[in-house]
């Protein structure tokens, strides 16, 4: 089956909420991704990676936990950007705002809380600017927003509607509203619409700024690949399950076998997709996500994309986890099936394939030409002697090659903590034995780029490092099973709009361009 590709090129993995620039109050947005453009170009980078962006869910930080498959996170709208904060001026914002931005920008992480109350209230103040000066007399922009509405009714009526009753039932879970909101019964819903129509109207002009935003970002970003990720599932407490209820279950919850990240496996505590309930719609909801995604990017990772073949249920009554479907031959028609879904709207796709992936999941990805990815340091040939590491030069075209993904440690913490036996198979790949490094070698400047050269001469069509990796930074952005303020708030110390003016961001341009164009991507 043959897929949108995105070519051979190299780009950059960044968080939206990592790409803080000075013009950010807290938080990178999406303003941010163009300003990131002129050091990417500069770099010989024509890709950008970013993790979800969906409406996070209350109190959560984790984007892989949403509220909407569909609508787009408010904290990521570039609130100076808008017209309608421009015209209120300074009256936009808090008294303390001002200067308090300083010091959000400053912070080791991105403060949350902070962000949501000022950017929360920067935003609620616009909306009535707007509804004031626009709304009341139709004009222009009025109209944009009502074809906007128009145009993305088909996911914008339920969340409006959910984002509206969930703050007017203080965050509390759908099943615990009013039976017929809870149920979604029509009339309940056109009842609610109408005694919250200020509130409905304010989460679609949210969402229309916030687009509007997007594609401008885009268009910015001219000639530079934006890539996004696709979450497995959303939260049981989502738009899009209480609107689909007939096609999710929350009599389990969606997690992993024992692996490298956990020796009991991992709970993620999401709803599963009923799949036969999901094949007699068509799949019309994964369509629907495949069709959302590529209006915003040109490409999207497929997360956990083995749980679309065969989805680890772990009931909530305790009992034994399982596969559903439970028979190979089913588990690859579904997965097929899925995958045809998300790639019908014909966005480029990449599968989230790390693991452990069945040897039919890998025929499968073979068989429908589904770049996976090679993380450099797990590309062992681990049933050879020595089990020595695949020379990336080697490496499958219809592939992405990385060198750690949000998930990992950074390539300069895995070096040190490794063993002398893992540095020593490391180095004796062709392009690192001829540098003569050795297995105690500290991990210093020559090291990181020697690593970073051999990725980037890789067979892999596509090459992506964190940001961390490419200057040797430390900070992880997640660490598996475990929740905590450290996790989802990294930031780069060095503001995206700033990286051209600071002299050793200007030199990792420099360097990274050399080694790009050597490797003809």
């Amino acid at each position: 089956m043959p897929h949108a590709s995105l070519g051979r090129r190299a780009g950059l993995l960044l968080p939206l909420f990592s790409a803080r620039s000075t013009r950010s109050w807290g938080i990178g947005d999406i303003a941010d991704l163009a300003r990131l453009g002129p050091w990417l170009r500069a770099s010989g980078f024509r890709l950008l990676q970013v993790l979800p962006v969906n409406d996070m869910a209350t109190g959560q930080t984790s984007p892989y936990s949403a509220l909407s498959a569909m609508a787009i996170e408010p904290l990521y709208i570039a609130v100076d950007d808008l017209e309608d904060v421009q015209a209120l001026g300074d009256a936009a914002f808090p008294a303390d705002a001002a200067a308090r931005r300083a010091a959000m920008n400053a912070s080791a992480g991105v403060p949350y809380a902070e962000v949501m109350a000022i950017k929360g209230e920067a935003l609620r103040r616009a909306f009535e600017h707007f509804r004031n000066t626009d709304w009341a007399h139709d004009t222009p922009r009025a109209k944009d927003l009502r074809a906007y509405i128009d145009q993305e009714r088909w996911w914008l009526d339920d969340y409006a509607m959910f984002r509206v009753l969930h703050d007017h039932y203080d965050a509390r879970a759908w099943w615990e509203w009013p039976a017929g909101l809870a149920a979604h019964e029509p009339e309940a819903i056109a009842e609610a619409r109408a005694a919250h129509a200020d509130a409905v109207l304010e989460t679609c002009w949210t969402q229309w700024v916030a687009q509007r935003q997007w594609e401008q970002a885009r268009r910015e970003l001219d000639g530079i690949a934006l890539v996004g990720d696709l979450p497995f599932m959303v939260s049981a407490d989502s738009a899009d399950v209480w609107a689909r209820q007939s096609l999710f279950s929350r009599e389990a919850s969606v997690g992993t076998p024992p692996d490298a990240f956990s020796e009991t496996g991992q709970d993620w505590g999401l709803p599963v997709y009923l799949w036969e309930a999901m094949r007699a719609d068509g799949f019309a909801w994964l369509h629907a996500r495949g069709r959302r995604m590529a209006a915003m990017f040109d490409g999207f990772r497929i997360d956990h994309l083995v749980g679309f073949y065969r989805t680890y249920w772990r009931p909530a009554n305790g009992d034994t986890p399982y596969f559903e479907p439970r028979d190979e031959d089913a588990q690859r028609q579904l997965g097929e099936e899925v995958v045809a879904a998300f790639a019908s709207a014909g966005a480029a796709l990449i599968a989230e394939d790390l693991g452990t992936i069945p040897d039919f999941v890998r025929a499968s990805l073979d068989a429908l030409q589904l770049p996976g990815y090679k993380v450099m340091r797990w590309e062992r040939q681990w049933h050879t002697e020595g089990q020595p590491f695949h020379d990336p030069a080697t490496y499958d075209p219809i592939s992405l090659a990385t060198t750690g993904t949000h998930d990992t440690d950074m390539l300069a913490d895995w070096w040190e903590t490794t063993t002398d036996e893992e540095r020593e198979a490391m180095l004796a790949l062709p392009s690192l034995r001829e540098a003569g490094f050795t297995a105690t070698q500290p991990y210093d400047d020559r090291l990181r780029d020697a690593l970073l050269a051999t990725l980037l001469q890789s067979g892999s069509d596509l090459v992506i490092f964190p940001l961390q990796d490419v200057f040797g930074w430390r900070d992880r952005i997640n660490v598996p099973a475990t929740v905590g303020p450290e996790n989802w708030s990294w930031a780069s110390p060095i503001p995206v709009d700033r990286l051209l003016d600071d002299a050793v961001a200007r030199e990792r341009a420099q360097t990274l361009r050399a080694m790009v164009e050597a490797s003809r991507r």
